[in-house]
């Protein structure tokens, strides 16, 4: 007897019908599965889920201010200008270092105001703070300068 008596080659429709019930198989479990209605989850988880996930603080925005209270000069130095002119940061003249500031002063009060609520060289508009009036940064300059060796008095149109 020869081998090939006893065993059967294998059909090329054997792997490709058994693809198909796979394909059959699978399609079927998906169609069972995607026609069920998910089950809706008990009130009391959904209790549990809200007071895990419920927020540590609440946040209460302020109601806007009505009215800006101006402020002085020397509060405007001390809250916004001595952060630099304090300690000389960025090569702003030291407040009450009459060497650094003689030059400057001798430009003028105009000049000096004008540069402060503009900007010049490493020197932010307003010394960084755009909520500042033109009457506070000339209060500021003012305070700054007269610290320094000058003897500025605040205009007449922006007295208070």
């Amino acid at each position: 007897m020869s081998n090939h008596d006893n065993h059967s080659t294998p059909s090329t429709l054997q792997p490709l019908i058994v693809i198909l019930g796979i394909l059959l198989a699978v399609g079927f479990l998906i169609a069972l599965f995607m026609g069920k209605p998910v089950e809706e989850a008990a009130p009391v988880a959904d209790v549990k889920v809200e007071a895990a996930v419920k927020p540590v603080a609440a946040v209460a925005v302020a109601e806007p201010v009505a009215e800006k209270v101006a402020r002085t000069g020397d509060d405007t130095v001390k809250g916004v200008c001595a952060m630099c002119h304090a300690a000389g940061l960025m090569n702003a003249p030291k407040i009450g270092d009459k060497d650094q500031w003689a030059p400057r002063i001798a430009q003028g009060y105009d000049t000096l105001v004008n540069n402060a609520i503009n900007g010049v060289r490493t020197m932010p508009a307003r010394g960084g703070n755009p909520d500042l009036t033109d009457t506070e940064v000339a209060e500021a300059v003012i305070a700054m300068a007269n610290a320094s060796g000058a003897n500025f008095e605040l205009p007449k149109a922006e007295a208070k």
